[in-house]
């Protein structure tokens, strides 16, 4: 596995995490299947580059800041992308 894979699958894990997306959610909005986002991220098959142009669309993200790492990436998204809390969601639970 090259490295430019891990870095993508990295990006994108940090993309979804920033934007308090799941793979379902990501999967919907680049018309795959959960399962395929999950062999995909688990590096057991490779985001192609129509997978890439989409990944790009979904966050708003130009291509080339999409593979400068997930640093980079995160800091390219649109604040109203962002989740207001990063990397999940707040539940209440009454006692």
């Amino acid at each position: 596995m090259s490295t430019s894979e891990r870095t993508l699958r990295i990006t994108v894990a940090a993309l979804m995490r920033a934007c308090g997306e799941t793979q379902t959610t990501l999967a919907v909005g680049l018309h795959i299947t959960q399962g395929q986002v999950s062999r995909k991220q688990r590096g057991q098959a490779a985001w192609s580059l129509g997978d890439i142009d989409r990944l790009s669309a979904h966050y708003g993200i130009p291509v080339p800041d999409l593979l400068c790492g997930p640093t980079h990436a995160v800091q390219k998204l649109s604040p109203l992308r962002i989740a207001a809390v990063v990397g999940g969601s707040q539940e209440v639970i009454t006692v």
